[in-house]
């Protein structure tokens, strides 16, 4: 089945994730305009404590940068480490880690398609296929609210 791009002039004002139901679903104008399944980090349940942990991070962020050239296909970055975050990392005696994204497949793999689904596989990250990141990408702009959730 071939994906169903969202309409062109629709604008992406917020996403939510739900690691629990391995969703992002985008929101315009309040409304849920198209829904997600993603894969998370290989680090099991649970908030993101510190760099490294391979865990998902959990809260309320925004997307803050755009790159169409990364390692994965596309990525949108998320605004983690909050002060928050910082702290908690600093209670383990570690650094938070950052680059934090929502992205596509490794640059090259993109054939494994929707089967990147069938397990977490990331390093903390939001993963996609490449034609859902495409799509996301370019109807989200740097400032969308993002908030993640167990």
């Amino acid at each position: 089945m071939p994906y169903q791009k969202l309409p062109k002039d629709v604008v992406v004002d917020s996403l939510v994730v739900s690691k629990s139901e391995h969703n992002l679903i985008a929101y315009s104008k309040g409304i849920v305009i198209k829904k997600y399944t993603v894969s998370l980090g290989k680090g099991g349940n649970g908030k993101k404590q510190y760099e490294g942990d391979n865990k998902t991070p959990e809260g309320n962020y925004y997307i803050n940068s755009k790159n169409p050239s990364s390692g994965f296909h596309k990525n949108l970055g998320i605004s983690y480490p909050s002060p928050k975050d910082i702290a908690v990392a600093n209670s383990f005696g570690r650094a938070p880690g950052g680059d934090i994204k929502i992205h596509g497949l490794k640059n090259g793999q993109g054939f494994i398609g929707r089967f990147q689904r069938w397990r977490d596989w990331t390093n903390g990250c939001i993963g996609l296929t490449d034609d859902e990141i495409d799509d996301l990408y370019d109807h989200t702009p740097v400032g969308t609210t993002i908030k993640i959730i167990k």
